[in-house]
């Protein structure tokens, strides 16, 4: 099997294995067209006068590096360059075991931005959130820079410190302290709620399958009257493709898992279960939310679509299409990361800026559910400006009510989300399971609530 680049949301990932490659010889030359060698001719006599005019002495090499990052940037959120030295860290990346900090991040309008801390990591247990702003990185400001430069400059050694000014929402801009870490994080855990297991996935890299099937297997010898079971997909920020292929396979008994479609509408590769379901039929629920994204919506989509689970939570990502990372010279000139296909549903969706909308919509807190309601501070493949147009051309639900939110009598301490895919467990399903009342959250009447990023954009430089 081929192996695909199914990321979140992220341009580059600094610590998230979250990336795949395949060696692949480019296509053949593009068309000869008078145009483009015009275009060809303008850029070259631009690096020219770059070269010779320039303030100082230039670096070709990052020029015409950049130029092509550019280039492919241009196309949507998810094709970009990798340098040589960025095409190495992520195959480490993808075989589960790097240098990090445990942070998937993205650039938005000049300005770093947070996709998601991994499980267990330094920038998780600092308390770096989805949706925070890089602004410095040991004191130097980050804003304008490429993901890439920003990254370079938060890696660094095992043991040593590094600093992140953080800009959040409805707070002051604050520093973060985190000890650099050689991460080899468990992408999948489980453990016990009630008389239901938890399997947590967390990503999506090369030992995925072989670790959930772990992680139940110990949970179930532990728990022989386990009555059910939570998938927990919760800021899942993506990963392999074969590997959400394999994941979904472990909860089915055949039939089509997910497929992929090309430019040419007869470009089109099926993926399909095998014999073999692991927990013998057992109930299962899927817990998702905004930040659960392409490897993790096929998983959630599969299950959804086959009704083998129900879903809980909040509408993922809506990240549907693949990136194939095609080495250039064999990976000495680093690597292209192109958006070549979208992914579909086994029902036919293509849930690209959409997402997969949850059986029980269930938001985990009464101030997110008010985010939902007035689009404050909402993250999603569609707020990209040049993010892949849905296939269908459906557009992603609008700010409106979410059917549930934590009751003020509910203990802050739990986890509310997870409770509900518990109880839809108890009852059989979301049709049988009491529903609560609506929150109390009012719809905007202006959309648009003022986001950090305005109070971090680089300033205009003056001119006398």
């Amino acid at each position: 099997m081929k192996k695909y680049l199914l990321i979140g949301a992220s341009a580059f990932v600094l610590g998230a294995g979250s990336m795949a490659y395949v060696s692949q010889q480019a296509s053949a030359a593009a068309p000869s067209r008078a145009k483009t060698y015009q275009m060809l001719g303008l850029f070259g006599d631009v690096l020219d006068t770059v070269e010779r005019q320039y303030v100082t002495d230039v670096d070709d090499t990052k020029l015409i590096q950049a130029a092509i990052d550019g280039m492919l940037t241009s196309l949507d959120p998810h094709s970009g360059y990798l340098d040589p030295s960025n095409f190495d860290d992520m195959r480490d990346q993808t075989r589960g075991e790097y240098g990090g900090l445990g942070i998937e991040v993205t650039s938005e309008d000049g300005v770093v931005k947070v996709i998601s801390p991994m499980d267990d990591t330094p920038a998780a247990r600092a308390g770096v959130k989805a949706g925070d702003y890089i602004t410095a990185v040991n004191g130097d400001s980050v804003l304008g820079l490429t993901v890439n430069e920003a990254v370079k400059q938060m890696r660094g050694k095992a043991g040593e410190t590094v600093t992140l000014t953080i800009a959040r929402e409805k707070s002051d801009p604050f520093d973060v302290k985190l000890v650099r870490e050689v991460i080899k994080p468990k992408s999948a855990t489980a453990k016990m709620e009630g008389e239901f297991g938890v399997l947590r996935i967390s990503t999506f890299n090369e030992k995925t399958t072989e670790e959930a099937e772990a992680a139940f297997a110990g949970l179930k010898a532990k728990n022989p009257k386990m009555k059910g079971l939570i998938l927990d997909l919760r800021n899942n920020p993506g990963g392999l493709l074969d590997q959400a292929v394999a994941v979904s396979d472990l909860f089915l008994e055949g039939g089509e898992i997910v497929s992929q479609r090309g430019r040419d509408a007869r470009d089109v590769e099926r993926y399909n279960a095998r014999a073999g379901d692991m927990t013998g039929g057992m109930p299962i629920v899927v817990v998702v939310n905004n930040g659960s994204a392409s490897a993790a919506e096929i998983v959630a989509g599969a299950l959804q679509d086959r009704k083998r689970a129900e879903v809980v939570g909040l509408t993922t990502f809506g990240k549907g299409s693949v990136q194939t990372v095609i080495p250039l010279r064999g990976g000495m000139d680093g690597a292209l990361k192109l958006t070549t296909a979208r992914y579909y549903t086994p029902s036919g969706r293509s849930i690209q800026r959409t997402g997969i909308e949850p059986d029980l919509e269930v938001a985990s807190t009464r101030e997110e559910a008010q985010n939902i309601a007035n689009r404050a501070f909402q993250f999603s493949e569609a707020s990209f400006r040049n993010a892949l147009n849905a296939d269908e051309g459906k557009a992603r639900r609008g700010a409106h009510e979410p059917a549930e939110a934590p009751p003020e009598s509910f203990d802050v301490k739990k986890d509310f989300q997870l409770a509900r895919a518990a109880d839809v467990l108890r009852n059989g399903s979301v049709a049988a399971t009491p529903k609560l009342p609506k929150p109390t959250a009012k719809l905007a009447s202006v959309v648009g609530a003022k986001s950090p990023v305005a109070a971090v954009k680089p300033p205009q430089a003056n001119q006398d």
